[in-house]
């Protein structure tokens, strides 16, 4: 085995298509094709299943993609520590993150970040946080940071900060009671409702606390389930209806008098911001730089 091949595999794995592979790694798709049939000979087992146009491993590639993914990783991990011994640390640095941290938890973040290791680019991918989720345990993803637990003995979870989600209404005439002011749960009955999409973390803790209060989503109004915060918010503005969100993202417009925040009598609310990464997978020397960055920082200012 040598590290090109690992390299072409693990696309093909994650890109589940040789042509897609050879684009990530600037090769023609025979030379990808050449490195897997290598591969698959020096190991003497298939690797891939070839179906037509779906690819996917079989059972030893499996096997072999999480040891793949660490030894390109190791051998990673020492040419950057070695940049690291010279003085200088560059990479880019993919993030996948959920929408509430990615407006209000990662901006403050990278800044200080980026100011530390000027030479570091990043992209970052949006996710909801189930899909951060399922992005690190199937190998696509290092590490997320994402505002829900989900329960998986393949993953490790840093806790960040807290997050308290609250109801927000149009701030008119049919909502005359004081900012954060506890209704009754019953008022939702009454009310338009406008949900986050299946598999965000605030979708997630919302439904828990209907059904902890014996409350049957199918007896609520809802109107609509988008998944963007900002789009939400503009909806309730224009009073299409209330919806729930982190009390982080509506501060400006609370104090702009365009929402007003109410809490549930009932309903617990809170939750963490989390980082999230795989136990058994060695994270990149990059990402894990990231890692011990963001949690000295939050040990360092306790919130943000």
């Amino acid at each position: 085995m040598d590290f090109r091949q690992l390299e072409t595999f693990i696309q093909v794995v994650k890109l589940k298509s040789f042509s897609k592979a050879a684009q990530k790694l600037y090769l023609t798709q025979p030379t990808i094709t050449s490195h897997i049939q290598n591969l698959e000979n020096e190991l003497g087992t298939i690797l891939l299943n070839r179906s037509g146009k779906s690819i996917s491993p079989t059972g030893a590639g499996d096997l072999l993609y999480k040891y793949a993914l660490n030894i390109v990783n190791m051998r990673n991990m020492a040419q950057f520590d070695l940049g690291v011994y010279k003085g200088r640390i560059q990479g880019h640095l993919e993030i996948s993150i959920s929408s509430i941290p990615r407006h209000y938890v990662l901006p403050v973040l990278l800044k200080d970040f980026i100011n530390k290791y000027p030479d570091v680019t990043f992209s970052i991918t949006d996710y909801d946080s189930k899909n951060v989720v399922d992005s690190i345990i199937e190998g696509d993803t290092d590490f997320g940071i994402i505002g829900a637990d989900f329960n998986s003995p393949h993953l490790e979870y840093i806790k960040l900060i807290d997050d308290e989600l609250c109801l927000i209404t149009p701030n008119n005439n049919d909502y005359p009671w004081d900012n954060y002011t506890e209704l009754d749960p019953q008022f939702l009955l009454n009310e338009k409702i406008i949900l986050r999409e299946k598999g965000s973390g605030s979708r997630h803790l919302i439904e828990t606390q209907f059904e902890e209060n014996n409350i049957d989503i199918e007896d609520l109004k809802v109107i609509a389930y988008i998944d963007d915060n900002d789009a939400i918010k503009r909806f309730v503005e224009m009073g299409l209806g209330v919806s729930f969100t982190s009390e982080k993202s509506i501060r400006r417009e609370v104090e702009m008098g365009l929402l007003k925040p109410f809490s549930i009598k009932g309903f617990e609310l809170k939750r963490t911001f989390y980082f999230v990464y795989h136990k058994k997978r060695q994270l990149s020397p990059l990402s894990k730089t990231f890692k011990d960055f963001v949690v000295e920082y939050i040990d360092k200012y306790d919130c943000l």
